[in-house]
C-alpha cells in the first residue's frame, strides 16, 4: 500500500494547483505517523514534513489500514498520515510519551489526527467509535464521527511544565480508540494570550482562511504549520493580491498565502458577520482576527472599521485602519449560547470592512493534578525493571476514572499519592526493588503469585511490622534479612565491582586497608619464594588461587608492628574487616597499620571470626591486586606489610589532615578555595580510580542482605546498578560526580534535612537549579569569592555526571576537558563575583 500510495503521490503532485510545500525549518518539530508499518522516517511528498513511526512514543496498540475504498488511490486527496492508524483495544488509557527539545515552560501547538476508514473491516461502520482524548491528565476533547470517511482534527495550544507531555486515548465503552498522526509545533511564546495559556489548554475551534476557495492549505513560510481551512460565504466578496505583504510585524506570523486572500461585504453598507453557538454554560473563546490592506488606497480613500462581539467593543483597538503589513487583534469572551463577531464600516469611511483570516480557541482549564513525581519515576522503574505486561502508560492515578491497572490513589488538592498496588500473578521475578519504598504512601502491597528472591527489603518490613503496610508475598524465595543470614541457602550473593567513592583520589589522607588471607593457625610464616615477575607471593588460605604484592616493599615482623603502633595505642579508624592504628617508623614517618580481624585475635582483648575473616581475605583480595599496581600522587604511599603466624597487616603512609568529608567539614575549609578545589576535582578526574572499601562493608539501608566481594561507600552508588545489578566506567563517572557536587556545596554525599531526612546530595543541589539560585548550591565557606562562569559550569558537569541512565553521562576524558575550561573561566578573567543579588539566599 505504500509504494502505491507513493507512486499516486507523485502523479497527484504533478497535477496539483496549490503548492504545499514545506521549506521551512522543522527544529523542535514531533512527527509521527501513527501504524506506520516501518520504523525509521518517511518524507511526506506532498508537505514535505519527514514522519517517523510511533515505536519510540508508545508500546501498546496495532496498526492497521483503512481499507482501500478510502485509501489511495481511491482518495487520492487523502492526507498522509492518514492511510494508516493503530488502535487500542487493550487497556482503558493508552498514552503516546511525547518529549520536546525544549520542554519545560514552551509553549506548543499539538494535533492530533483520525479517520475511521472501515479500517476493521466496517464492523463498527453503523456505531462509528467514540472516545476521549486527554493531555496529561486534563480532559482534551471527546473524538466522534458523522461518517467514516470524516477526517477529524483535534488541535490545542500548551505550555509544557515537565519534561514529557502524554497525549492520551480513553476507552469509554464506545467503541475502540484509535488514532492516524500525532504532530508537535515549538510555538512563539509570547502570542496567543499567553498570560492565560499557562493554567488553561486552548483548543482550536476554526481557522479560517477569509477569500480563499481551493481547499485546506499548509504553507512553506507557516512556522507554526497550522492548517487554515478556506471560508468565504455567499454575501462576501473574495480579494486577493500577488503583492509582498511583510507578515513579521505580528509575531503570529501568518503565511503569506493566508494574509493575501481576503473578503469584504459585497454591500459596502453591510457589516461583516461571523457566527456561531455554543452550549457550554462556562465557555471561554479566544479570538484573533488578522488584518492586512493590499489594495492602493487613493488619497480620497479610507478603510476604517469598528468590531463588535455581541455588540460589545471587540477590544480596545476596535476601530482599526488596515496597515500595509498584518495586523492581529485579539480577544476573550464568555457567552452562552450565540456568538456574533461583527465588522462594520464607520461614518467616515470610504470603503468596506476586510478581514484576511481569523482563529477562534475554547479554553479549558487545567484543574487536575498530578501524581507525585517521585512516585511517578519509582512506577516506572518498577514497570521497565519486572518487564510490566499490563497497560501502564502517562500519568498512575489521573485521570481519576482511569487510573493504572492495579493500583490505588489518594486525591487531594495536591499531588496524588499512591495508596495500594497490586502486582499479584503477574511473572515478576529477580529481588524486590528499592523502588518500592519509594512510594511513601503505601498502605498495600501484593506481590503474591511471583517469583521474587532474596530480601525483603527493610523499608517494607518495618512499615509491615508497625501496622502501616498490608503485605503480601509469598515466602518460598523470599526471606527477611535476618532470616536470609540464617539460611544461607537464600543468600544473595551480588559481586559488586563497585568503583564508587572517588574521595581517595581528593585525599589530603587516605589509608588504603586490605586483607590479604585468612591464616590457619600453625601455617608456615616463611616468606616464600620470589616468582619471576618481580612480586611476592601470598598463600590465600581462602581463596582459590595465589595472590601477588609488589616486590621491594618492606616485610615487618608483628613485634615490629606491635613496636613502631606503641602496642597499638592509638585508633584511627576502623573498617568492615580490620582496626586502624597509627604508628611511626624510626626516622619518625608517620605511619597507618591495617590489622586485619583475623589478626585481632593475637592482639590485647581480641577477638576473631573465622567466617568473616575468610570473607575478608577473598573480597579485599580483589582490591588489593587493583590497587596496589595504581601510583598517583594523590594517593597514600604503599610502605609495607606484615605477614607471620601471628597476624596478617598492610602498612601505608599517614597524612594527618583527614580526607576531603573532614576537611570540608571544618574549619579548614574555609582555606579551601574555589581554584583550590578546582584543581582538587581535575587531579582525581585525571587518575581515573574509586575508592573501594574505606567505607562500611555493606551500604546503611535496604541492601544489608547482599554480600559484596567489592565494597563501595553509600550515597556514590550507581542508581543503575538497583536495576541491572551491574557497573561500568559510567558508574565511576557518577560517583565522581557525587564528589564534584561535594567539593562545590561543602556537603557529604548523603545530606540531613532540617526535618532529619536523609537525602541524596543531588536532591540538595536540584531544587536551586531549577530557580537559578547558584548562591543557595554553593559552599557559603567561599564567600561569594568565587567566577560565576566557572561555578555554573562546574555544577553543569557535576549535574551531567549524576544523570540517572549511564549512556547520558560524559566520558571522563571529557569530565576532565570541562574542568580544566572552568579552571580557565576562574583563571584568565577577572571573575564576576557572586552577589546577594544572584539568588534569595544571601551570603555572609
Amino acid at each position: 500500500m505504500r509504494a502505491h500510495r507513493s507512486l499516486f503521490l507523485c502523479l497527484f503532485c504533478a497535477l496539483a494547483t496549490v503548492s504545499l510545500v514545506h521549506g521551512q525549518s522543522q527544529t523542535g518539530y514531533i512527527s509521527i505517523d501513527c501504524g506506520a508499518p516501518l520504523k525509521g522516517i518517511e518524507r511526506d511528498i506532498v508537505t514535505g514534513i519527514s514522519y517517523t513511526s510511533d515505536d519510540d512514543f508508545i508500546t501498546a496498540g496495532v496498526n492497521f489500514n483503512v481499507s482501500e475504498e478510502y485509501n489511495y488511490p481511491a482518495n487520492p486527496n487523502l492526507p498522509y498520515v492518514l492511510a494508516d492508524l493503530k488502535a487500542f483495544p487493550q487497556g482503558n488509557r493508552n498514552c503516546y510519551s511525547l518529549k520536546p527539545s525544549d520542554a519545560k515552560d514552551s509553549l506548543y501547538l499539538i494535533r492530533a489526527s483520525f479517520m475511521y476508514g472501515n479500517y476493521d473491516g466496517g464492523v463498527n461502520e453503523k456505531a462509528l467509535p467514540e472516545f476521549d482524548l486527554y493531555l496529561n491528565v486534563n480532559f482534551w476533547s471527546t473524538v466522534k464521527f458523522k461518517n467514516a470517511s470524516e477526517q477529524v482534527f483535534k488541535e490545542i495550544l500548551t505550555y509544557t511544565e515537565s519534561e514529557f507531555l502524554y497525549v492520551c486515548l480513553v476507552n469509554k465503552g464506545k467503541g475502540t480508540p484509535f488514532i492516524s498522526g500525532l504532530e508537535l509545533r515549538p510555538v512563539n511564546s509570547s502570542i496567543y494570550n499567553t498570560e492565560y495559556g499557562r493554567n488553561l489548554l486552548l483548543v482550536l475551534y476554526r481557522r479560517w482562511d477569509i477569500g480563499y476557495l481551493n481547499g485546506t492549505g499548509r504553507y512553506q513560510n507557516d512556522v507554526y504549520d497550522r492548517i487554515w481551512s478556506p471560508y468565504a460565504p455567499l454575501s462576501w466578496s473574495s480579494i486577493k493580491t500577488t503583492g509582498y505583504i511583510d507578515v513579521f510585524q505580528s509575531g503570529y506570523m501568518p503565511p503569506g498565502e493566508v494574509i493575501k486572500t481576503a473578503a469584504s461585504p459585497k454591500s459596502e453598507d453591510e457589516p461583516m458577520e461571523l457566527s456561531w453557538t455554543s452550549d457550554d454554560t462556562n465557555a471561554t473563546f479566544y479570538a484573533y482576527l488578522y488584518f492586512a490592506e493590499f489594495e492602493t488606497l487613493e488619497t480620497n480613500e479610507s478603510r476604517k472599521m469598528k468590531i463588535l462581539w455581541n455588540g460589545s467593543p471587540f477590544s480596545e483597538d476596535s476601530f482599526i485602519s488596515p496597515f500595509e503589513y498584518s495586523t492581529t487583534l485579539s480577544a476573550s469572551r464568555s457567552f452562552t449560547g450565540d456568538h456574533l463577531i461583527s465588522l462594520q464600516k464607520t461614518a467616515d469611511s470610504t470603503l468596506p470592512p476586510i478581514l484576511n483570516a481569523i482563529e477562534i480557541f475554547t479554553a479549558q482549564s487545567l484543574d487536575e493534578f498530578s501524581t507525585a513525581i517521585e512516585e511517578v519515576q519509582a512506577m516506572e522503574t518498577i514497570r521497565s525493571t519486572y518487564k510490566v505486561k499490563k497497560v501502564w502508560s502517562g500519568d498512575p492515578c489521573a485521570p481519576r476514572l482511569y487510573p493504572w491497572e492495579g493500583i490505588g490513589c489518594s486525591y487531594n488538592n495536591n499531588n496524588h499519592r499512591i495508596k495500594s498496588l497490586n502486582l499479584s500473578s503477574s511473572g515478576l521475578q529477580g529481588p524486590i526493588g528499592m523502588a518500592f519504598r519509594n512510594l511513601s504512601l503505601l498502605e498495600s502491597l501484593n506481590l503474591k503469585g511471583n517469583n521474587f528472591t532474596g530480601v525483603i527489603p527493610k523499608s517494607l518490613m518495618k512499615k509491615f511490622q508497625e501496622g502501616l503496610l498490608a503485605l503480601r508475598v509469598d515466602d518460598k524465595n523470599l526471606c527477611t534479612s535476618s532470616s536470609c543470614q540464617e539460611k544461607k541457602k537464600n543468600n544473595m550473593v551480588v559481586p559488586i565491582a563497585v568503583a564508587t567513592s572517588v574521595i581517595v583520589l581528593l585525599v589530603v589522607l587516605v589509608i588504603i586497608w586490605i586483607t590479604l588471607r585468612q591464616r590457619k593457625r600453625g601455617a608456615d610464616a616463611g616468606p616464600g619464594p620470589i616468582p619471576p615477575s618481580g612480586k611476592r607471593r601470598f598463600r590465600d588460605n581462602a581463596g582459590p588461587g595465589p595472590f601477588l604484592l609488589p616486590s621491594g616493599k618492606r616485610r615487618f615482623t608483628y613485634d615490629e608492628v606491635s613496636s613502631i603502633t606503641n602496642n597499638f595505642n592509638k585508633v584511627i579508624g576502623k573498617g568492615g574487616f580490620g582496626i586502624v592504628y597509627l604508628g611511626s617508623l624510626e626516622d619518625g614517618t608517620k605511619i597507618a597499620v591495617k590489622m586485619i580481624k583475623d589478626s585481632l585475635s593475637t592482639m590485647p582483648n581480641g577477638t576473631s571470626s573465622s567466617s568473616s575473616s575468610t570473607r575478608a581475605s577473598k573480597e579485599f583480595q580483589v582490591e588489593a591486586e587493583l590497587l596496589l599496581t595504581v601510583h598517583h600522587r594523590n594517593l597514600a604511599s604503599f610502605v609495607g606489610y606484615c605477614d607471620d603466624e601471628r597476624s596478617t597487616a598492610l602498612i601505608y603512609e599517614y597524612m594527618a589532615n583527614g580526607n576531603l568529608q573532614e576537611y570540608l567539614s571544618s574549619e579548614k575549609a574555609e582555606d579551601l578555595s574555589w581554584e583550590t578545589r578546582l584543581h582538587i576535582a581535575i587531579d582525581a578526574a585525571q587518575a581515573k580510580i574509586a575508592d573501594f572499601g574505606v567505607s562500611k562493608v555493606f551500604p546503611d539501608d535496604d541492601l544489608t542482605h547482599v554480600e559484596t566481594a567489592v565494597m563501595g561507600t553509600p550515597g556514590y552508588i550507581d542508581p543503575e546498578y538497583y536495576r541491572t545489578f551491574m557497573l561500568n566506567e559510567k558508574s565511576d563517572v557518577y560517583s565522581f560526580g557525587i564528589v564534584l557536587l561535594e567539593l562545590i556545596t561543602g556537603q557529604r554525599a548523603i545530606v540531613r534535612t532540617k526535618e532529619g531526612e536523609k537525602i541524596s546530595v543531588i536532591h540538595f543541589v536540584e531544587p536551586f537549579l531549577e530557580t537559578g539560585e547558584l548562591d543557595g548550591v554553593v559552599d557559603p565557606l567561599l564567600h561569594g569569592d568565587y567566577s560565576l562562569d566557572s561555578a555554573w559550569k562546574f555544577v553543569e558537569v557535576a549535574m551531567s555526571c549524576v544523570r540517572e541512565r549511564g549512556f547520558n553521562r560524559p566520558a571522563m576524558n571529557q569530565v576532565v576537558s570541562e574542568l580544566q575550561q572552568c579552571l580557565a573561566a576562574e583563571l584568565a578573567h577577572e571573575p564576576e563575583r557572586s552577589s546577594k543579588g544572584n539568588g534569595d539566599r544571601e551570603v555572609d
